[in-house]
């Protein structure tokens, strides 16, 4: 079903047999999407789901605002710039404020892996985008609607899937940002740091000065960043400089001294070792390898 009344609504909702059949394909089975719409100034908006059904939903709201709340759970306020999901088989309800009636956009979506991208915790307390995501989930809504609204064959279905994936990817994401302080409406400053890191490849920043980029305390920062990407902050800033070292051997004829002075070491042999340990060939071998 597709619905839009000029540019007051749209609803476009797949046809279940046709999913069913297109959801074993090796493209679409991972993750899709079964229903996505945009409901703007969505006064009255309300729905109760007792059993819940099987996708997740995924609400993002960017005006006004609304509640929601799964059976046993406390209600939780969704306001402008924030981001809810509903796990699957999850009893629930929501709706739009009456004195300011949320615009949402939304979807609900399946697969193998939506429990993977959606399922950390049971819960659909709201969480912030960051303004930098917020244009990309309502690019790749915009781009899913339009396609799937010229037609539903399968291989307008797997374009949509991929184009879930990276919708999916950015909800974690943001997901994740919102672990990062104790304030979960806070939008995080782990991302600054990052900045901050990629900015100064060439220099060498310390600890401390990326701490008080994400406004942290060092071990409070040093906890968070390892828990967000898996590396302490130091080792993270040395691979992020690696990496850059990589593209200069590959690319340029600077000689390797060079490129370690120009990635911000000033110890050949200790740029050489390391870049060993983590690219597992030596800067000369790598160029060979690459420029070859």
């Amino acid at each position: 079903m597709d619905r839009r009344t000029g540019d007051q609504e749209r609803l476009l909702v797949l046809p279940v047999p046709m999913m069913d059949e297109y959801a074993s394909h090796p493209l679409v089975r991972p993750l899709h999407i079964t229903d996505i719409g945009w409901f703007p100034k969505a006064r009255n908006h309300y729905w109760r789901r007792t059993e819940g059904i099987e996708a997740y939903v995924i609400m993002y709201c960017t005006e006004g605002s609304g509640w929601v709340r799964l059976d046993g759970e406390r209600r939780h306020e969704v306001r402008k710039g924030e981001l809810t999901v509903i796990p699957a088989g999850a009893p629930h309800e929501y709706g739009s404020s009456e004195e300011s009636p949320w615009t949402i956009y939304w979807f609900h979506m399946k697969g193998e892996l939506a429990s993977s991208f959606f399922g950390l915790e049971r819960s659909a307390e709201p969480f912030p985008v960051p303004v930098e995501r917020s244009a990309a989930i309502i690019g790749l809504f915009n781009e899913c609607y339009e396609f799937l609204s010229q037609g539903h064959s399968l291989e307008h279905v797997i374009y949509a899937s991929q184009l879930a994936g990276h919708l999916a990817a950015i909800i974690r994401l943001a997901y994740a940002g919102r672990q990062e302080t104790p304030n979960p409406r806070r939008q995080p400053n782990i991302e600054q740091a990052l900045r901050y890191m990629t900015e100064h490849l060439e220099d060498n920043v310390s600890l401390a000065e990326l701490a008080a980029q994400a406004a942290l305390s060092i071990p409070h920062f040093t906890q968070l960043f390892k828990k967000r990407t898996g590396y302490s902050p130091i080792d993270y800033y040395l691979r992020l400089k690696i990496q850059s070292a990589s593209q200069y051997l590959a690319l340029t004829d600077q000689s390797v001294k060079a490129v370690s002075l120009r990635t911000g070491f000033q110890d050949p042999y200790y740029f050489s070792r390391l870049f060993k340990k983590i690219m597992g060939k030596s800067p000369s071998a790598y160029r060979s390898a690459h420029q070859d």
